[in-house]
């Protein structure tokens, strides 16, 4: 099906946000959609998905013209889209998310045994077969939740499918699996529409590029033609020199120690240190152990043996106030669920985590603390400048993430956990975001980087750990290691 958007405008209060987009995609084709945080990729995504209406424009599809006045529209005319932020029912069972509205009956009950049948064809149809269907969604993790969602678009068949940041949470085998169906997809006459801010995946994908700045189309172009260091140049409107800082003098003393942690069924004896003034990643596949090991840390969850220390202090953290109490902070993997409120405003979630520390008598002392937080915006730059009243979820993904870290920096932390930072940043704000954290570490604080992405592992950390199946599995200096070598103890394969 081929799909052409024409002079498609945008406003909110007034406000326009898409200046005139034209863009077009054809059958079989993988359309990249790639620009800066704020740049207007989720406003053309929800005006594709009949989210939000057009201000201006018009949309055709092979040649007739559309009006898209709900998802319900799109879905009927075969597009789908799947979001950055989830939409599962954590709830619900895996096969219960993908049938939601179309399951089998027999003698006008549900046919359970049916639907699962139908739910594992579906995940192995499109290679996630490691997913049981059965399990309550909401137990796996994010990165399984991801290829569920992607799953349940493409229960009925689309004609054009809308990919946000697909891959934003997914590694290894599941990555490669996510291409391998968008090459079926596009061997099937399926035009996808990958907005993504992976630029090496938009290179290997796409066949064609499409750059959006400001809420214009910029440029057009093809994997062919140009290069991630351009395409770059184009999204941020100026070269990015440095995107990771130097290496940094020598660590001071151990801020964190971990000794044997372990949580059944997770992980199992691990143990690693953190020093002042260093950066160590860790890296693992989806189902390594990662995100649980920091929560373990963190106090959210309770380990079944093994020691923590801070300072030299052993501590046993039995809640997350106890750990912030003791100098940890943890920006989580997921945002929207984890690390922001989204119905209050930006000021109101930076101060969460401080509000103690903001009274006069029993009362919280609002110009303190509309001070502090004024400053962390500035300090982060977080955009629009004047954004403090704003509802956070109006912010941009970036903005949002910005937000999450001003929050947890207001506690002034001597350690920082960092569970997957720039999932669905833009480049232009990944560098920010790594600049930020060299500078926290060269002011002493210790942090710990938990990433899916290895180029960023590489290149923002001092040390890496590598995780495979809830165990340590190999330490290695950033500067001399390479992706080989790690990827060989992320899979248990390393000599």
């Amino acid at each position: 099906m081929t799909l052409e958007l024409r002079g498609v405008r945008k406003d909110y209060g007034g406000v326009e946000v898409l200046h005139g987009v034209d863009l077009e995609g054809r059958p079989g084709e993988v359309l990249a959609v790639v620009g800066a945080n704020g740049a207007g990729k989720s406003t053309l995504i929800k005006i594709l998905s009949g989210a939000e209406p057009m201000t201006a424009g018009e949309m055709r599809m092979d040649g007739e013209p559309v009006e898209l006045h709900s998802p319900h529209d799109a879905h009927a005319r075969g597009i789908r889209t799947v979001y950055q932020e989830l939409s599962i029912v954590p709830g619900l069972s895996v096969t219960e998310n993908l049938l939601m509205g179309g399951f089998p009956r027999r003698r006008g009950l549900i046919d359970w045994t049916a639907a699962h049948a139908r739910a594992r064809e579906l995940l192995e149809g499109i290679g996630f077969g490691a997913i049981d269907p059965r399990t309550p969604a909401g137990r796996l993790s994010v990165a399984r939740q991801q290829m569920v969602e992607i799953a349940k678009a493409l229960v009925t068949m689309p004609r054009i499918l809308v990919l946000d940041e697909p891959s934003a949470v997914l590694a290894g085998g599941d990555l490669e699996s996510l291409f391998e169906l968008i090459r079926r997809l596009r061997e099937r006459g399926v035009l996808v529409v990958y907005v993504s801010h992976r630029l090496a995946e938009v290179m290997e994908l796409a066949t064609r590029i499409v750059v959006v700045k400001d809420g214009w189309v910029i440029a057009t172009t093809e994997p062919s033609r140009t290069s991630e260091g351009e395409l770059i140049d184009l999204m941020a409107g100026r070269r990015l020199e440095q995107i990771y800082p130097g290496r940094r003098a020598r660590p001071g003393a151990t801020r964190l120690s971990v000794r044997g942690l372990t949580r059944a069924g997770e992980f199992e004896d691990v143990s690693f240190d953190v020093r002042a003034g260093e950066i160590v990643g860790l890296f693992g596949l989806v189902g390594s152990g990662r995100s649980e090991l920091a929560r373990c840390v963190f106090g959210a969850e309770p380990s079944s043996s093994g020691q923590v220390s801070v300072d030299g202090g052993d501590v046993r953290f039995r809640t997350p106030a106890e750990a912030i109490a003791a100098g940890l902070a943890l920006v989580t993997e997921d945002r929207k669920r984890t690390g922001l409120v989204g119905g209050m405003s930006v000021l109101d979630n930076i101060a969460l985590t401080t509000m103690r520390g903001m009274r006069r008598g029993p009362l919280i002392d609002a110009a303190r603390r509309r001070e502090k937080v004024t400053a962390m915006i500035e300090r982060l730059s977080i955009q629009p400048a004047h954004c403090a009243s704003m509802r956070v979820v109006n912010l941009s993904g970036g903005n949002q993430q910005k937000a999450v870290l001003a929050k947890w920096l207001l506690t002034e932390p001597r350690v920082l956990i960092l569970d997957e930072p720039t999932r669905g940043v833009d480049m232009a704000t990944r560098v920010a975001i790594y600049h930020m954290i060299d500078d926290l570490a060269r002011d002493g604080l210790a942090v710990l980087l938990i990433s899916s992405d290895l180029t960023e592992v590489m290149g923002a950390t001092d040390r890496i750990l590598v995780m495979n199946q809830g165990r340590l599995t190999g330490e290695l200096r950033s500067d001399q290691a390479g992706e080989n070598e790690i990827l060989a103890h992320a899979i248990g394969q390393a000599a």
